[in-house]
């Protein structure tokens, strides 16, 4: 849900995608082959059209990665997870494929996408939009009552999805007792593969996201707390992102998506941070059930996850092919896991999705797709950079268009963190954060802060500390 925004007036990107080296469209010769290929009927694959998929993305998204149904069976649940199959309109297009590994991801800005693919395909005929016949690879995941998973598929089907829903909807509904049958366990699966994942070590980081959109002539900021079905959902894409490691792993090839686990030091830290802040840590509770309890708006609490954030570093991408992984897991995670569930939208996983169909069939995999795996973490590492950059500098440039004419006005804001002078704060209003200057900063208290600088044109913004005793 939406808790605090405001409107900030005309912004002007296109500075910000100049310095990002940001590409204006595609090569004619991509454009040609994603035509081309929007047209293919891929009647060659089992129809699934029988099953009652929807999507849940944010109300405006066209680029649809996945598709769910949820059911229950006899000894549990069984999901079924749509994803879109890249590969069947990239594959023998050369042109597009280059244009693919230049791009890595599809960057992400208030007036508009960088796509990874072509919005003929991204948009069109390769995005699992409702009513309409798609090709997809299919993964049919059954859990026991614990859900633990007890098996798995994974094919190229044709599906056809039958709702468009957003997150805010499906939780409204599941309010109201009239949540969509595709998904109407979703809450209750959600909650076993959170606690599942809670018991392994996962560490989950609900921090509030600082949004930006247009309205009217002008732009909103926002800033919003996730809803729970947004975490629901996202826990069925981990479980599949972790079949898919499974099955690499016991193929012996493919890429993971790694990231050390908490070192004991950083655990320590963090558990004194949370002295420090007056909060909570029973005995025996790990970094992620902690976390899991708190109400990310609380400034001490948005403190203490956003320390937990530092905890989590040396997320990467490893290849292997032959001799598995001497760390496989990811931290995070706390188990393997892989990038499988966003072709549309990241490069990898049109290669991940490749290896796990060969390797569940039993079959040689793609030379195409074998040769890539050791070169993708250097572009995906690239443009994770240029993707960040991008999301980040947005919100910095909007924050300082919305702050240039109230230099000298005091904030309310609270303390996410402390380094010697400076800090990072959360104003109450407007939504934003920014650096502070001053001393004695409170990590997860409440200050006042007078705005020194607001440079549009740097997107930069600055506050210094009011002291009530000066």
């Amino acid at each position: 849900m939406a808790l605090r925004r405001i409107r900030a007036a005309r912004i002007d990107f296109s500075g910000l995608r100049r310095e990002l080296d940001l590409p204006t469209g595609f090569p004619e010769a991509a454009d040609r082959e994603a035509a081309a290929a929007a047209q293919d009927r891929h009647d060659d694959r089992e129809d699934r059209t029988d099953l009652e998929f929807v999507t849940i993305d944010p109300p405006t998204s066209k680029d649809l990665d996945q598709a769910l149904l949820l059911q229950g069976s006899d000894s549990g649940y069984r999901v079924y997870y749509a994803i879109a199959d890249v590969a069947a309109f990239t594959t023998g297009a050369p042109a597009i494929e280059a244009e693919s590994w230049q791009r890595g991801q599809t960057v992400y800005l208030p007036d508009g996408k960088v796509p990874l693919h072509p919005a003929v395909l991204s948009e069109g005929a390769a995005s699992l939009l409702p009513d309409q016949d798609r090709p997809a690879v299919l993964w049919t995941i059954d859990l026991d009552a614990d859900g633990a998973t007890t098996g798995v598929d994974v094919r190229r089907a044709t599906v056809r999805s039958r709702a468009k829903l957003s997150y805010e909807q499906v939780q409204q509904d599941v309010g109201a007792g009239a949540a969509h049958p595709s998904v109407r366990l979703l809450p209750e699966i959600g909650q076993l593969l959170t606690k599942r994942g809670l018991d392994r070590g996962a560490v989950n980081l609900p921090m509030p996201e600082q949004e930006l959109e247009p309205e009217g002539d002008g732009w909103r900021l926002t800033v919003r707390g996730p809803v729970p079905v947004e975490e629901f959902n996202a826990q069925i894409s981990l479980l599949t992102g972790m079949a898919a490691a499974q099955i690499m792993l016991k193929g012996g090839v493919g890429l993971l998506r790694t990231m050390p686990p908490p070192a004991e030091e950083a655990v320590r830290k963090l558990r004194l941070a949370a002295k420090a802040l007056r909060l909570l840590w029973p005995d025996g509770a790990g970094p992620g059930e902690v976390i899991a309890a708190l109400d990310p708006m609380d400034p001490r609490a948005a403190a203490l996850v956003d320390q937990a954030a530092e905890m989590m570093r040396g997320a990467g991408y490893t290849p292997f092919d032959g001799e598995v992984p001497e760390q496989p897991l990811h931290g995070a995670v706390a188990a393997p896991y892989a990038h499988v569930t966003a072709p549309l939208r990241r490069l990898a996983d049109r290669y991940v999705t490749e290896v796990c169909l060969a390797l569940h069939a039993g079959a040689e995999v793609p030379r195409w797709a074998r040769e890539a795996l050791p070169r993708l973490p250097e572009v995906m590492s690239r443009t994770d950079r240029v993707a960040n950059a991008a999301e980040r500098g947005a919100v910095d440039l909007a924050e300082a268009v919305l702050l240039q004419h109230r230099i000298g006005e005091v904030f309310d804001a609270a303390v996410l963190d402390v380094e010697k002078h400076r800090a990072d704060i959360a104003l109450d209003e407007p939504p934003v954060r920014a650096r502070c200057e001053g001393e004695g900063l409170p990590l997860g208290g409440r200050i006042r802060v007078r705005l020194t600088t607001a440079d549009p044109a740097r997107r930069k913004v600055l506050f210094t500390q009011v002291r009530l005793d000066a």
